[in-house]
């Protein structure tokens, strides 16, 4: 059981108990966020990892698409058709590095960068849904990016 952001001793019956798993909160959570950012990601006609794309552009333009599935944690398997489809919706357009022909990277388009603009609103209007959770958000993004590098480096 989780007592005092320790875990106790948990017996064998409460181990397997839905209740005590830190990944079921953690997954739980990450629904809710997903979900809370869908109606304001739906007028910018992006899904979340879409959304999430475009943020590393937005700071990145000219980014090496392999630079962003390392920043976003994701493969090429992954992150191929989702740059597909945000170069159909002429947001980015892929091309070749011009010091390595081998390294595609990836440009925001004219509409992209426009777009920028109308995201502008999501991050405020995001602390507005979670209002009184601010320091309580900023401790759990840490501790959540600590989980996160401690799990890659012990796969």
């Amino acid at each position: 059981m989780i007592k005092g952001g320790r875990m106790s001793q948990i017996t064998n019956n409460e181990q397997l108990s839905l209740n005590n798993q830190i990944c079921f909160s953690l997954y739980s959570a990450s629904n809710a966020m997903i979900r809370a950012y869908r109606p304001l990601l739906d007028k910018l006609d992006l899904t979340y990892s879409q959304y999430l794309v475009m943020l590393v552009l937005w700071e990145h333009d000219g980014i090496s698409v392999k630079t962003l599935g390392e920043k976003l944690h994701l493969d090429s398997g992954t992150l191929t058709p989702l740059l597909k489809r945000l170069e159909g919706k002429g947001l980015v357009s892929r091309g070749r590095s011009i010091e390595d022909e081998r390294m595609r990277v990836l440009n925001l388009t004219e509409q992209g960068c426009l777009l920028k603009v109308q995201a502008q609103s999501v991050p405020e209007m995001m602390k507005c849904k979670v209002q009184g959770l601010e320091m309580d958000l900023a401790a759990f993004k840490q501790a959540c990016d600590k989980l996160h590098q401690v799990l890659a480096d012990n796969p």
